[in-house]
């Protein structure tokens, strides 16, 4: 939903079934059919820790995801994607794949925050929006 200050943000209710396992998981796999990423991992170009570079990638998502205080941003996910791609990586994303990665990973997070399809079609028109 939109707020006052016109920022895109949803809410998330912790649901008991859902584990933060199969949530980290459910990222990873999001995160594994990133090309850019996939590219910045084969190649090395986080050194030769590349690989362990990705999966903190996706611990950084789900703990920023379940530890955060207040409403969720959606350009706060799409900000941490693009640090973390130069900082780790020292590559900067230009080919609108970090707004796609964001996108299905923002699909995950509503999903297991027990939005309904209707209530994740609102939150995604207001972003389509802005």
């Amino acid at each position: 939903m939109e707020n006052i200050s016109g920022r895109n943000h949803f809410t998330r209710q912790k649901p008991e079934a859902v584990s933060s396992h199969n949530v980290l998981e459910g990222i990873k796999l999001i995160l594994s059919r990133w090309n850019g990423l996939q590219m910045a991992v084969q190649n090395q170009w986080g050194g030769c820790d590349s690989l362990q570079k990705s999966y903190q990638l996706a611990a950084d998502i789900v703990s920023w995801f379940s530890q955060s205080k207040g409403p969720l941003y959606v350009e706060d996910l799409e900000t941490l994607l693009h640090e973390r791609m130069l900082l780790s990586f020292n590559t900067e994303i230009e080919d609108g794949s970090i707004e796609e990665v964001e996108f299905f990973i923002s699909c995950e997070l509503l999903y297991i925050s027990g939005f309904t399809f209707m209530g994740f079609l609102q939150i995604y028109y207001c972003v389509l929006q802005c």
